[in-house]
């Protein structure tokens, strides 16, 4: 019986899982997953997880505020200044 090859992302270690990491002021770049549907980009306001895990609460551009859990087709876009306090510790 011949055994089937592992399949993993490159630089990916077997066995380890990656984890989406984020602080306030970064971006979340949702992909689309349907042909005609724009990607979508986000301001994160809140990161309400452990050491910048999700949850997330963004703001799209339209002004609209939700709590979001990214999927696989979501990228954070780190931002180039650097944290800032969340919203919720400004009192």
């Amino acid at each position: 019986m011949a055994s089937s090859p592992i399949f993993r992302r490159p630089g990916q270690a077997y066995g380890i899982v990656l984890s989406m990491q984020a602080t306030v002021g970064d971006r979340l770049h949702v992909h689309s997953n349907s042909v005609g549907n724009p990607d979508r980009v986000a301001e994160i306001l809140e990161v309400r997880g452990d050491e910048g895990s999700p949850p997330y609460l963004v703001r799209f551009p339209d002004g609209h505020e939700t709590l979001v859990f990214p999927g696989p087709d979501s990228v954070v876009e780190h931002s180039k200044a650097g944290p800032r306090l969340s919203r919720r510790f400004l009192g």
